[in-house]
């Protein structure tokens, strides 16, 4: 099996269940860390491993203007048979502060919410009926970068955009 027949099986057999519930928006979810404990049985089935890395980013706009931190996560996926690599990369932004929380707490949280979404993007999690995505307030996608549509934007959907790279 080379490693996109066992990114297929893990794909087909992870089941990744919303573990956790929000009091104040009265919703479920899940986190990195229910998708990692889902997936763990099935890296050792299809003998892979899952390397998980971190990197603080400045992203400028377009205009040059003081850049905003952004944590790009990147999850790999290895073949112990063969070495042979896929991945996928998420990136969420920091919040410039947060009531009650240190920089350090930020940007863990920016971490964590980036860890997510490339854990979503390669194991094929379909988000779409998360509160993160159908959260109104703007928290959540706000701290991703992710802005909805703007009717002048040129585009073929409705889907969130990334207010850096569209």
């Amino acid at each position: 099996m080379n490693i996109y027949e066992k990114l297929m099986g893990i794909q087909q057999e992870l089941k990744a269940p919303k573990g956790n519930f929000n009091n104040f928006g009265k919703y479920k979810y899940r986190s990195a860390e229910d998708i990692l404990e889902a997936v763990k049985p099935l890296l050792a089935k299809y003998k892979t491993v899952l390397l998980i890395n971190d990197e603080v980013k400045s992203i400028s706009d377009t205009a040059g203007n003081k850049g905003r931190y952004y944590v790009e996560a990147t999850v790999t996926l290895i073949d112990v048979e063969k070495g042979e690599k896929v991945s996928s990369k998420a990136l969420a932004r920091e919040e410039e502060s947060k009531k009650g929380m240190d920089g350090s707490q930020v940007t863990g949280g920016a971490s964590s919410y980036a860890r997510k979404y490339a854990l979503n993007g390669l194991f094929a999690i379909d988000d779409t009926k998360d509160s993160d995505y159908t959260n109104t307030s703007g928290n959540k996608q706000q701290m991703a970068g992710i802005q909805p549509n703007v009717p002048n934007q040129q585009t073929n959907s409705n889907l969130p955009r990334c207010s850096v790279c569209g």
